[in-house]
Parts: structure tokens; sequence; C-alpha cells
């Protein structure tokens, strides 16, 4: 792709921020802020990020998950670098004729050993991320086949919020082409915190599914929010286009009490409310 050519970019927020592979985390990719001591003390979030298709491609989302981090959060994709500039080569994925897709090279537990690694190094004397975590502050997102890893591990009780991409969980009685990991409806009754949906209109593939778990899920607050970007969303575009905006304002309303970013999604006037390119709609906020 084009966008593979692009170097990374370090996000529009308050604390430019670049990725790398950490020594005791070497199967996955951590965006954070570059300059640590630039937060002065303001505590980091963190966000588990599953790939899109349950790949082992850490780098399929970087603009938006650089730009997530320059907000003030340590984002933690499982993989390696598979795409953008100096990827690496890519391993070999299985072909299917029966309409499945290849096995999954990432699973719901490469999102929480992430999660385990940061936290440990939130207490590790020497690290540079030693009491700089705020472990309140967790959130665990994902794209398509991520998104379902998300649902996945929401029920852990570290995680505090939970933010869905162009995913929904499929239909029981519906074909399943995902090979190697399932994740059945009876998951979004374990979901403890609130939730977001952002979904790419009705030419997203998974649109009906996120718009069938948004009419499930009645025991948290649940928020849906759709734009007419298809089922690849926009993270290719710069600092991920126009969906990570919204991601962003999510995260800074649920995990830092943010009063202004709430304004995107509470209130007759809020800013999803009002803005034509978008549909919005909520429960329990």
């Amino acid at each position: 792709m084009a966008s593979d050519a692009i170097p990374d970019t370090p996000g529009s927020g308050p604390y430019p921020a670049s990725r790398d592979v950490r020594p005791g985390l070497p199967d996955h990719i951590v965006y954070r802020p570059r300059n640590l001591d630039a937060l002065a003390g303001r505590p980091l979030g963190v966000v588990l990020w599953g790939n899109g298709g349950c790949s082992a491609d850490a780098a399929s989302a970087r603009f938006h998950l650089l730009e997530i981090a320059s907000y003030g959060y340590v984002v933690i994709a499982p993989g390696k670098a598979y795409s953008g500039p100096d990827a690496l080569p890519a391993p070999p994925r299985e072909t299917h004729s029966d309409g499945t897709f290849p096995p999954v090279q990432t699973l719901p537990a490469d999102l929480l050993s992430g999660l385990d690694w940061i936290l440990a190094e939130n207490e590790r004397a020497g690290s540079p991320f030693y009491g700089r975590i705020d472990p309140k502050m967790v959130a665990v997102a994902g794209h398509s086949c991520g998104g379902l890893q998300a649902i996945s591990v929401a029920a852990d009780p570290r995680v505090a919020t939970v933010i869905v991409h162009n995913s929904g969980v499929l239909d029981p009685d519906a074909f399943n082409p995902i090979t190697g990991f399932s994740v059945a409806k009876d998951a979004l009754n374990r979901i403890h915190t609130p939730i977001l949906y952002i979904l790419g209109g009705e030419s997203d593939i998974a649109y009906p599914n996120g718009m069938d778990d948004f009419r499930r899920i009645d025991q948290v607050p649940v928020a849906v929010a759709s734009v007419d970007v298809g089922h690849s969303a926009t993270f290719r575009e710069p600092n991920g286009g126009k969906v990570t905006p919204v991601a962003v304002e999510w995260l800074e309303w649920q995990l830092r009490g943010d009063e202004a970013a709430s304004r995107w999604f509470v209130g007759e006037d809020c800013r999803l409310c009002r803005d034509p390119e978008w549909t919005y709609d909520a429960k329990g906020l």
C-alpha cells in the first residue's frame, strides 16, 4: 500500500509519540510518548490493541496508535512491524477455498500479556515506565477480528473501558469465517465497563453485528458512532483519519474524566449528535 512508504508520524497530541520493541516484550510493539519526562508527572494510560484480522502485524494501524499515544497513553499491539517503512517480511498465511480466513496469528491472551508486562514495568525500579502508569486507566480496543479480541478480554477486572472498531460478535446462526478463535454473544454479558462501538456505515461488513451488540448490551453504558468509511476505517490516513479523534476523546473522558471530552458523547448538543457525517446513539451514558 502507498501508506507503507510514509514514515511514522508523531501524532497531533501534546506528547509526540514513537514506537519501539521493548526487551522484555519482544513479540509486541509499544507506542508511547517519546519523552516520558514531558508528562511532568501526569500518569500514563494504557490501551491494549487487537490487530485487524487478528494478524501479527502490529503496525497495521500505526498512525492511529501513534495518535492515541501522543495524548499520553502507552498503546501495546501484539506482533511485529509487517507493514510500513522498513517492514519485516510477513509470515505466510494459508489460503482457504471454503470462505474461511487464514488462521489467526494472535489471540486474546496476547493482549493481556501486554497488560501484564506494562503493569510489571510500572513496579520495576529502573524501567522507563516505573511509577508512570495509572493501573486504573486501562482500555482495550481493536479492529475487526481484533475488536472481537477486545470483547473477549473485556471481562478482565483491570479493564476500565472498551472500544470496538468495525466489529461485533457474529450471530450464532451465521457462518463464522474466522479460524482459530471465536467469541459468542454471551461474552457481551461479561462486559463490566462503558463500551464504544465505532463503525464504518452500512457498507461496513461488521455493521449489522456491531449494531446488534449495541441493542443487546444493557448492563453497562454503551455508545455507537458510525461514519461512512467502510470496514477498513481510516487508520492508514494521517493521524488515523476521522475515526481516531472519536477514540481519543472517549479515552480522555472514560479514563481521565475530561469534561470537555464527554461533550462529544453526552448532551442533546453533543459533538457527534450534531456532526452530519456521523450517526450516533447511546444508552446509559
